[in-house]
């Protein structure tokens, strides 16, 4: 089975390209799963019930949590709700929210999706290591596909968590940092790694939010609102392809669709718009099914 996870989807550019892009890009890439990381997706910080509404429309089928994942109040009503959202796992036992998924994918196959916090330079949390083996043991009795979503500052603590963790998950894809990475691997137990899969928003920003606005911060210390910025918004995410039986992965490559490139297929949705990655194993599924 093949899985696309997205970045951290920013504001109204984010979700305005995904809307625009993803009903498209689920049928051209044949892909039966999309998990999106959307903590900063309404305004720039937090979620709402109707920019949740608003991803699922456009085929995401869960979403992941970070450390802004309570800034929005209307998060608790989709706790309630919705069986497709999760908060971080490592955060206290009492946090409201569930702490980890089983979601259903268009192909049927059962997918465990869970979160977990870094702890370099973020607020205090449980061992993100502990706190996968508890929940990793209690998700393969129901599914041996298992995405770990690690939402961290440090790359070396995405990356001691992939090695822990490999061979007993599918994939461990990190995000936080808004900033693609150019290391998506297959690490030697079979697990799919990257240490950030980028930014869904405006690249043509800081992180997403407007430069002017951070740039006068830290040159004059005066308090600003970090505004969402708007210009060069791109999807950014991995695909990944999985052994149902197995649960381990045997494709992973990095998927980036500009503005251009997202108007050219609404147009067309059989438009040319895909490199094919050097990387991509042609003995499995290709990675633009054929014409």
């Amino acid at each position: 089975m093949r899985f696309l996870f997205l970045g951290d989807v920013v504001g109204g550019p984010g979700r305005r390209i995904l809307s625009l892009a993803l009903p498209r890009l689920i049928p051209r890439l044949e892909i039966d799963l999309v998990v999106a990381n959307a903590e900063n997706v309404a305004g720039g910080s937090g979620i709402t019930v109707a920019t949740f509404e608003e991803l699922a429309d456009a085929g995401v089928d869960a979403v992941t949590l970070g450390d802004h994942a309570y800034r929005k109040d209307e998060v608790q009503i989709l706790f309630e709700r919705s069986a497709s959202i999760c908060r971080p796992a490592n955060f206290p036992k009492d946090a409201p929210g569930p702490d980890s998924l089983v979601v259903t994918a268009r192909d049927g196959t059962a997918v465990g999706v869970l979160t977990v916090l870094g702890r370099a330079f973020m607020p205090p949390v449980d061992c993100p290591l502990r706190t996968a083996d508890r929940l990793v043991a209690t998700l393969r009795a129901a599914t041996p596909l298992i995405l770990v979503d690690i939402h961290a500052e440090a790359t070396s603590e995405k990356q001691l968590l992939a090695r822990y963790l490999d061979g007993r998950v599918s994939a461990v894809l990190g995000t936080h940092t808004h900033v693609p990475t150019a290391d998506e691997q297959i690490l030697p137990g079979g697990t799919a790694y990257q240490t950030d899969v980028g930014m869904t928003g405006p690249y043509d920003s800081v992180i997403g939010r407007r430069y002017d606005r951070v740039l006068r911060n830290t040159l004059t210390a005066l308090p600003q609102h970090f505004e969402v910025a708007s210009g060069d918004p791109r999807i950014s995410g991995t695909l990944v392809d999985l052994d149902p039986i197995t649960g381990l992965a045997h494709n992973i490559a990095r998927l980036m669709i500009n503005r251009e490139q997202a108007d050219r297929l609404a147009r067309d949705p059989r438009a040319n718009i895909f490199p094919m990655p050097a990387h991509w194993n042609p003995a499995h599924r290709p990675f633009i099914p054929a014409r």
